[in-house]
């Protein structure tokens, strides 16, 4: 039986997130939930005023902030992380020994290990490794992403070589040194007390079939990958880490795994290295959810943020689960975007703590959506130091599609229709399709117009058009209007149509290679050809000599 693939949010479809990936998706997300209930929102660069400005009143953002402002009140944001986040909950949080310090105060379960700067010496840490039990994990203080984590270290010599690898070749002086806790890795979202979103993460794997190879799996498992928003860019690379594993299971990558054989390929869980997100939020232990919960109340200032936790295999430990990590700026792309189980809407949480007066705007059914290249290209160029970013349409959202046909891939048609558009409050594109065609998709508050439309095209008079389409629309439409003259060979249509076309082209050539073999058929069965046999032999054969 096939498993199912995770359920997205309808608002969230893939094809409005193509230029939003990675951490852009976390912006991209929270802000376009804002902007769809009504939101004013900039982008900015480090250069701009209200970046210098949230840096003297000692909000200090790394990296490109958006903001949202309502009537009452503006905040900045950084990804997922908003202002209310304090820079004390920001440097806890990245610093992974501090946050040790700070959960342990307050009482929250983490493993039993410790932290040390970089002028500690080597033999200082390994000694104390000597102090807690095998198998342990030596990490980074500050790294993500599960750089330089190091997992199931058995022994003193596998700690000394992991030792030498992060301090030395990785370049982390400072680094912790746990007890391996046994068990199930999650990402648990909270805001303000109460947990979002908490998925499983699975470490990179694949599950027999009795037909591929391990290799081949492999492939199968990125294909599935390829059609989810937020794991497309985190395919699973192979590398030697990936070699050691399968080999270390007694497999080579040409092996045939036996049907339902699960295969890991990774120690580390981390959706950026191929591991899975699968949502748990419904079914996590409502003790789970409060160690999550304590965690970010045990840190200054963090009201949201990603909390990573092991639940305990071992029985006999008494905490149910420890905590390993606090992410003051988690992405939430795993939650969004999950491999199985339901997507949790992050951004509407977040959405409705900062800005509580727009509570209960259900924006499930919306859209319209902007486009994250285009926003952030004058910032990127450096050509602007923020950008604002139109209006979102507010209200019931009508759209409609026209495929007109006949001299209508002029340019000028194209302005002209982009003006018509923007004076009447729509919102769509133009685009060519082949040969004769173009797609004109329109949509508004304002239904009259968007129906109105098909009248207007029809006005233009340098134009011969033979034939319009038309159809209710309902699928995302971006803000603005946009003129795209290439050929649209994405379209559905326009491929049928370009395939009708060279079916035809087809036939025709057909044809011609039918009757051109009727008539030399005819032209060898004919006397005249037989009569003449001797003398063409005899004139190539003068040609032959003439050419010695």
């Amino acid at each position: 039986m096939k498993e199912e693939q995770g359920i997205s949010l309808p608002q969230l479809p893939n094809e409005i997130v193509v230029h939003a990936q990675k951490t852009r998706l976390d912006a991209f997300a929270i802000a376009l939930e804002g902007w769809r209930r009504g939101l004013k929102l900039k982008w900015y660069t480090r250069d701009s005023e209200y970046y210098k400005d949230m840096i003297i009143f000692g909000v200090n953002p790394p990296g490109r902030l958006y903001s949202l402002s309502s009537d009452k009140r503006t905040h900045f944001f950084f990804r997922s992380r908003g202002d209310k986040v304090t820079n004390q909950a920001v440097e806890i949080g990245s610093e992974k020994d501090d946050t040790k310090i700070w959960l342990e105060k307050a009482g929250v379960p983490v493993p039993l290990g410790k932290g040390f700067d970089e002028d500690t010496t080597d033999e200082e840490i390994i000694n104390y490794s000597k102090t807690i039990p095998y198998p342990q994990v030596l990490k980074p203080t500050n790294a993500s992403l599960g750089n330089g984590v190091v997992t199931n270290i058995r022994n003193e010599s596998s700690f000394i070589k992991a030792l030498k690898y992060v301090r030395e070749e990785l370049g982390y002086p400072e680094v912790i040194v746990e007890q391996h806790v046994a068990g199930k890795e999650y990402r648990v979202y909270v805001v303000d007390d109460k947990v979002i979103a908490a998925y499983n993460r699975v470490p990179a794997n694949i599950k027999g079939d009795g037909v591929h190879t391990i290799e081949e799996l492999i492939e199968l498992k990125n294909i599935e990958r390829r059609r989810n928003a937020r794991l497309k860019s985190c395919l699973i690379e192979m590398d030697k880490e990936i070699l050691e594993f399968v080999q270390e299971a007694g497999y080579t990558m040409q092996d045939i795994p036996e049907k339902g054989q699960l295969l890991y390929l990774r120690e580390k869980t981390n959706v950026s290295s191929g591991g899975d997100p699968i949502d748990v939020t419904d079914t996590m232990p409502d003790e789970i959810k409060q160690i999550a919960i304590d965690s970010l109340k045990a840190v200054p200032g963090l009201y949201h943020g990603g909390v990573d936790i092991i639940v305990n295999e071992d029985k006999s430990i008494k905490d149910p689960a420890v905590v390993i990590e606090l992410n003051p700026t988690a992405q939430i792309g795993g939650a969004l975007y999950p491999l199985r189980g339901k997507a949790r809407n992050i951004p509407a949480a977040i959405i409705d703590y900062y800005f509580p007066e727009t509570k209960g705007m259900d924006t499930t059914n919306s859209k319209v959506y902007f486009d994250m290249s285009t926003v952030l290209e004058p910032l990127e160029n450096r050509s602007a130091l923020e950008v604002e970013v139109a209006p979102a349409p507010m209200g019931d959202f009508f759209a409609k599609r026209y495929v007109v046909s006949g001299d209508v891939q002029r340019h000028s048609f194209h302005l002209w229709l982009k003006k018509q558009a923007l004076d009447n409050g729509l919102h769509g594109y133009v685009k060519n399709m082949v040969f004769d065609e173009i797609e004109i998709v329109v949509g508004g508050t304002d239904k009259s117009k968007v129906n109105e439309f098909r009248t207007l095209i029809e006005q233009y008079k340098n134009i011969h058009i033979k034939k319009i389409k038309e159809e209710i629309w309902r699928e995302p439409v971006i803000v603005g209007f946009e003129i795209a003259e290439k050929y649209n060979t994405s379209s559905l249509r326009s491929v049928q149509y370009a395939l009708r076309k060279m079916d035809k082209d087809l036939k025709q050539m057909m044809k011609q290679k039918n009757r051109l073999e009727k008539d030399n058929s005819h032209i060898l069965n004919s006397t005249s050809w037989k009569v003449m046999a001797p003398a063409r032999a005899i004139g190539h054969m003068v040609k032959n000599v003439v050419k010695k």
